[in-house]
């Protein structure tokens, strides 16, 4: 199943002043902002998102699930910026949490919006849990026996009761990045469904547990929905059993994982993805009277965001071409973590012949790459080139890796530009060392 590409309202495109594209000379904008006059204000490499196709993509979700009581659980890890979260809290998003940071960062954008918040993770710690039952959060994720008598513990010692949903491995194969798959029994994910009334049992005899939901998530990139879909069967199947045992179960947390398409740069229908999605998630629990809570991250953010570099230098060795650029692995990781594919895109489209080559950073790693033999415009030392999709899992995995400070990065809103991260200093990076 082939899985739609970003659409023109992704957010960039090529324009030319007081012309239509696509045009020779053309200049690639976020929005209505060209990217060149992005780097010469606020320097390279630099991280630019659009929050219109933030927006635009949310809306997508709305639409698709709109029949059914639901809650988008932005997942934080994809994209975790005050800014971010601040758009999508004010679109009426919740959050998908892995870790007391990111709950903290949750609750600065808004105290309030902790009572939409559900904490996933296998290694939540005492202190995470009993900071998530002080703040309120709507449902706490756990994966395995020894959290759930950890969590009811913290919960008696804090006197909250602790609304909980068992995460259940479904031992469901999702054709994925092998680090990013999750639904299998050799994962260290959730709890096998054999194992889960028994422990749904135990929870329901305790007074500081209160059981809300069953949760599932197989992986991420995923890009057959067919997957989801035995991953729903199974939970609907769970759900029937613990209801007729007497266990309330208010909610499913179906986890995210849709998948973008990071190879293809023509114009496609996301929101008719995100449908084909529903259709597969949705039919296993009709007639459940269930609250659905998803939790997309990537499939939201991920097309929003391009990274700006610059090249330095161009090099030949014996007839390989390079491209040495100012953005490297600790800016953008994934290339190198994952062999991930990113689309990348000359910011003045001026029509230059093809050549293939290798797009580098200046790390003294041979695994700081981001495109190894890549045919693209024959750029020269100075043009600048944008790092396409990267709105998910590229500042978020940054590093300061050979000492290197983090980029900015802005956030466009048609015409407004707002810097939601100051570029790192040296000074930044050593203020915590002695």
């Amino acid at each position: 199943m082939r899985v739609p590409a970003s659409r023109p309202e992704s957010g960039f495109s090529y324009l030319a002043l007081g012309q239509k594209p696509p045009l020779t000379g053309s200049v690639l904008h976020c929005d209505r902002v060209p990217l060149p006059r992005l780097a010469e204000r606020f320097g390279t490499p630099l991280y630019v998102y659009s929050a219109s196709a933030i927006r635009s993509r949310v809306q997508d979700f709305e639409q698709a699930f709109g029949r059914v009581l639901h809650t988008l659980c932005y997942s934080v890890k994809a994209n975790s910026n005050l800014g971010i979260l601040r758009l999508l809290q004010r679109n009426r998003c919740g959050f998908d949490i892995v870790s007391g940071g990111e709950l903290e960062r949750v609750v600065r954008v808004s105290p309030s919006a902790a009572k939409k918040v559900v904490f996933s993770g296998v290694g939540k710690t005492s202190q995470e849990m009993e900071q998530a039952l002080k703040a309120g959060i709507l449902l706490f994720n756990v994966e395995s026996e020894s959290e759930l008598r950890l969590l009811a513990t913290c919960a008696a010692r804090v006197n909250k009761t602790a609304p909980v949903a068992l995460r259940v491995n479904p031992d469901v194969p999702a054709e994925t990045h092998p680090y990013i798959a999750t639904g299998l029994h050799q994962h260290k994910f959730g709890i096998p469904v054999a194992e889960a009334l028994r422990l749904y049992r135990e929870a329901s005899r305790n007074k500081h547990l209160r059981i809300a939901g069953v949760s599932v998530h197989i992986g991420s990139q995923i890009k057959d929905v067919r997957a989801f879909a035995r991953a729903m069967e199974t939970v609907a199947d769970l759900v029937r059993k613990l209801r007729i045992e007497g266990h309330a179960i208010h909610y499913v947390d179906a986890g995210g994982g849709l998948a973008i398409d990071y190879e293809r740069g023509s114009a496609s229908d996301f929101a008719q993805w995100v449908r084909t999605y529903a259709q597969a998630v949705l039919p296993p629990l009709r007639d459940l009277d269930l609250h659905l809570l998803l939790e997309p991250g990537r499939a939201i953010v991920g097309p929003a965001g391009v990274l700006i570099t610059k090249v330095l230098y161009r090099k030949q060795n014996n007839g390989k071409k390079f491209l040495i650029v100012d953005a490297a692995m600790n800016d953008l990781l994934r290339p190198t973590l994952y062999s991930a594919y990113h689309r990348i895109a000359a910011v003045r489209a001026d029509g230059k012949s093809k050549e293939k080559t290798d797009v580098v950073g200046p790390i003294c790693e041979s695994g700081d790459f981001f495109a190894r033999d890549r045919e693209l415009p024959a750029v020269g030392e100075g043009d600048l080139l944008a790092i396409m999709d990267v709105g998910a899992y590229g500042m978020g995995l940054a590093s300061n890796y050979n000492s290197r400070p983090r980029p900015a990065e802005v956030l466009i809103d048609k015409k407004s530009v707002r810097v939601i991260r100051r570029r790192e200093t040296l000074a930044d990076l050593l203020r915590t060392e002695r």
